[in-house]
C-alpha cells in the first residue's frame, strides 16, 4: 500500500494546508460541539455572561476542543496507521468525522511533528485562556488531555475506556460553568455531567466506534461495539439517549436559567425528536450507514437545546 490511500487527498509536499490540520482537529464536528460549553454557560449563570467572559470563553472553548480532538490523533497514530495498512481506505461517505480527511496523520498528510506543533500551539492557546477565565477551568483542560490520552492507550485493553470519553466530553461544560459561576451548585454539576456524559456515550461513542468495529477486531481493539456486539451496544445507544433527553428536562427547569416549561419540553421533544429515531433504526437494522445518521443528528443535539435557551433568553 502506498504512502497515502488512494481515495484521499492531501497536500502537496511543503504547502501548508488548513484543511489537513482541521481534519486532524475534526473541525466540522469540533464546532457543534462548542454548543454544549455555551448551554451549561447560560445554565449556570441565569443569563449571558459580561462580553468579555464571552469573547474570551469563544476563544479558549474552540481552542481546547481543537487541542484535544488533535491529541486523540497523535496517541492513536500507530493504531490508525496498523488500520489504514490492514484495510485500505475508509470509503464510507456521509460521516460528519470525515468530512474533510480521516486520521490525516495515519494517512500521511502530514507529518507527526506537524501534528504536535499544531496541538500544542492550540493547547497553550486554550490553557492561558482557561486560566484567564478561573483556574479551575485550566486544570480541568489538564485533566481532560490527561485522560484522553488514557483513552486513547487503552484501545486494545478494555472496552469500558468509554467511560473515559464521556468523562472527557463532560469536563468541557463543567469548565464553563465554573467559567461564569465560581461556585456553582453541586447538584447542577451532577446534573450537567450525567446530561452530557450519556449523549456522548449513546449519539457519539458508540456509533463513532461502530464504524470501526470490522477493523477494530481485527487488530485487537476492544470497544463497545466489538466487545458487547452489535445489538446489545444499539440497546445501550438507545438507553443512554433516552436518559439525556429526560435528564436535560429539570437540568433546564432547575438551574439558575429556570427554563419555562413549554421550552424544557421543546427541548424533550426536540431531543427525542434528533436522535431517538436514528438510534432505533441501528439498533433494528444493525447497519453502518444508520451508525453514520445517528452520530451525524446526535452531534446536532447541543445545538439545539442552545437554541431552546436562546429563546427562553430572548422570550423572558
Amino acid at each position: 500500500m502506498s504512502k497515502n490511500s488512494p481515495s484521499v487527498s492531501c497536500a502537496p509536499t511543503g504547502r501548508f494546508a488548513l484543511t489537513v490540520y482541521l481534519a486532524l482537529s475534526r473541525t466540522p464536528h469540533g464546532l457543534l460541539d462548542l454548543a454544549g460549553p455555551f448551554c451549561a454557560a447560560l445554565l449556570c449563570r441565569g443569563g449571558f455572561p459580561p462580553a468579555s467572559v464571552v469573547v474570551l470563553g469563544c476563544v479558549t472553548v474552540f481552542a481546547g476542543y481543537t487541542a484535544v480532538y488533535a491529541l486523540n490523533d497523535i496517541v492513536d497514530y500507530r493504531s490508525d496507521k496498523r488500520q489504514v495498512e490492514g484495510s485500505g481506505a475508509d470509503e464510507r461517505a456521509g460521516y460528519l468525522d470525515a468530512a474533510f480527511i480521516r486520521h490525516p496523520l495515519a494517512h500521511g498528510c502530514l507529518s507527526l511533528p506537524a501534528a504536535v506543533v499544531w496541538f500544542l500551539f492550540w493547547a497553550v492557546v486554550a490553557f492561558a485562556g482557561a486560566w484567564a477565565l478561573s483556574p479551575v477551568c485550566a486544570w480541568l483542560l489538564v485533566a481532560g488531555c490527561l485522560l484522553e490520552t488514557a483513552y486513547c492507550l487503552l484501545l486494545t485493553v478494555t472496552h469500558l475506556r468509554a467511560v473515559i470519553n464521556g468523562v472527557v466530553k463532560s469536563l468541557g461544560p463543567l469548565a464553563a460553568a465554573f467559567a461564569v459561576n465560581p461556585d456553582p451548585p453541586a447538584w447542577f454539576l451532577v446534573g450537567l455531567f450525567a446530561w452530557v456524559f450519556t449523549w456522548e456515550i449513546g449519539g457519539q461513542n458508540i456509533p463513532a466506534d461502530w464504524h470501526d468495529a470490522t477493523r477494530d477486531a481485527a487488530t485487537g481493539a476492544r470497544t463497545v461495539p466489538v466487545v458487547l456486539g452489535y445489538k446489545r451496544a444499539s440497546r445501550l445507544a438507545v438507553a443512554t439517549l433516552a436518559a439525556g433527553v429526560v435528564i436535560a428536562v429539570p437540568l433546564f427547569a432547575g438551574s439558575p436559567l429556570a427554563v419555562s416549561t413549554p421550552l424544557s419540553l421543546v427541548a424533550l421533544l426536540g431531543g427525542a425528536w434528533l436522535v431517538l429515531p436514528p438510534a432505533l433504526r441501528l439498533a433494528k437494522s444493525l447497519d453502518d450507514a444508520e451508525a453514520s445518521a445517528l452520530f451525524n443528528r446526535a452531534s446536532f443535539y447541543p445545538a439545539l437545546c442552545l437554541a431552546v435557551l436562546l429563546i427562553h433568553l430572548i422570550l423572558r
